[in-house]
């Protein structure tokens, strides 16, 4: 009976594939232009195949894909490259702080922005339940400057970042975390990785 399950699952993942692979030829058709300046990208600026990805840091499915977008970006290499925008589904509560933390600390260092993203994700439950505190310790821990980072965070930047990615995720008509532009290609939810895979393969296919 379990190669049964397995022979069905097979079927509908084939399906899955079939439909997002329709959903992706359209498209294709139609340019999604987003803002990324003033943004982190992890990756070669001049990757054929940019990730973007619209996300909440408190969000389980992002967190769960942000693990899938990581093994694409070790496989992928020089040819896939991510940037981040911060779609926070609460206006003043850990995943808005968490979105404003991220960009400032991006202001001082891409790179720890990056680990600040990551151990972020890595403790999920924990910015849930501590808010603030455990993001203050996560940017002390990365030997983040502290002062500065008090002032970046209410910086006019920061502020405008945030309010490009809503207006960006309004435009696209996003209804829920995380979201993702691959290339032109649409993703959304936390697909597994052989699915997001797809996406990536057909997207460096159809590069210039």
């Amino acid at each position: 009976s379990e190669s049964v399950l397995d022979i069905a699952q097979q079927g509908s993942n084939l399906r899955r594939l079939h439909s997002l692979e329709a959903q992706w030829a359209a498209d294709m058709k139609v340019n999604k232009t987003v803002k990324t300046e003033g943004r982190p990208v992890m990756g070669s600026p001049k990757a054929k195949v940019r990730i973007v990805a619209f996300s909440d840091f408190t969000c389980h499915f992002c967190q769960q894909a942000s693990g899938t977008v990581s093994a694409i970006l070790k496989e992928y290499g020089k040819d896939v490259s991510l940037v981040f925008k911060n779609l926070p589904l609460d206006d003043k509560g850990p995943a808005s702080i968490a979105s404003k933390y991220f960009l400032a600390i991006a202001q001082q260092s891409e790179e720890k922005a990056w680990k600040f993203h990551d151990a972020l994700f890595a403790g999920r439950d924990k910015l849930v339940t501590d808010g603030e505190a455990f993001l203050k310790t996560t940017a002390q821990d990365l030997g983040v400057d502290m002062k500065r980072l008090a002032k970046d965070v209410h910086s006019k930047k920061v502020t405008d970042i945030i309010a490009e990615d809503q207006q960006d995720a309004q435009k696209l008509g996003i209804e829920g975390t995380p979201y993702f532009l691959v290339n032109n290609l649409v993703v959304r939810g936390a697909l597994p990785l052989d699915l997001f895979k797809s996406a990536v393969d057909m997207a460096l296919k159809n590069s210039k």
